[in-house]
């Protein structure tokens, strides 16, 4: 029976996308603002959606920041992407260049002048990020960077990419950690969406002026630590992956 019900959440998940994007495709032409209100309001559909359809519920910890920062959050699903987008009052991600031709999510993406980074050749690309962040900054917010790079399972260990500690040295802003327990119950490769509580959790920010080798290495530390606690609340111990 869940199995059934999480087949007919993400079905109508993925349709009301196209609905509520073309509802507010109008105002997001003419106005950044109305295309956040369109991703803020799709997200709220989503929450609600997903507590009554399979069980989910949607918390948000810690200390939500306001001001210019840079957010370095853990990646396991596409849940945790809304639930850090709607609870940042001016969120923009850094992602890959494909985003930008997929329907409706690439013209939104655009509109909110999030930063598409090809993944080529590691220095090409964190020199064309840094360029194309600096290009955005007219439009001050709260950039979110993925520092593993893709969604990771939980108890998967993947490294944290250069490209955070980049970012860190070169804007100088306060970085923001966010740990997440989400991809035990929205699972990467999945259909099956397990009842439980979502948990993104802002941390105390890591202020700038650390070295580059020490920030990514608290960085680790602090996101992996805590993620690894979230997940266990949740009954799923990631050491027993290993």
């Amino acid at each position: 029976m869940q199995y059934l019900r999480s087949l007919l959440f993400i079905v109508q998940m993925y349709f009301m996308m196209f609905v509520i994007g073309l509802f507010y495709l109008p105002y997001a032409v003419i106005s950044r603002k109305g295309a956040r209100s369109c991703c803020k309001a799709y997200s709220r559909w989503v929450f609600w959606t997903m507590g009554w359809m399979v069980g989910i519920r949607a918390e948000i910890r810690g200390e939500v920041p306001t001001g210019e920062v840079l957010v370095a959050a853990k990646h396991q699903s596409f849940l945790d992407i809304l639930m850090i987008f709607a609870a940042l009052p001016s969120a923009k991600f850094i992602m890959k260049r494909e985003i930008l031709w997929m329907p409706i999510i690439g013209f939104y993406a655009k509109r909110l002048d999030c930063v598409a980074v090809d993944r080529g050749k590691r220095g090409t690309a964190i020199r064309q990020m840094v360029d194309d962040v600096y290009a955005g900054q007219t439009n001050a917010g709260q950039l979110i960077i993925y520092s593993q790079g893709t969604r990771v399972n939980p108890g998967e260990k993947k490294p944290y990419k250069v490209g955070t500690a980049v970012l860190y040295e070169q804007f100088g802003q306060p970085c923001v950690p966010v740990a997440i327990n989400v991809g035990v119950l929205w699972p990467r490769r999945s259909i099956l969406r397990k009842p439980g509580t979502a948990i993104v959790e802002f941390m105390p920010a890591i202020m700038p002026g650390f070295e580059r080798t020490i920030f990514l290495s608290k960085l680790e530390k602090i996101v992996e630590a805590r993620s690894n606690a979230l997940m266990r609340e949740e009954g799923f111990d990631p050491d027993e992956i290993h």
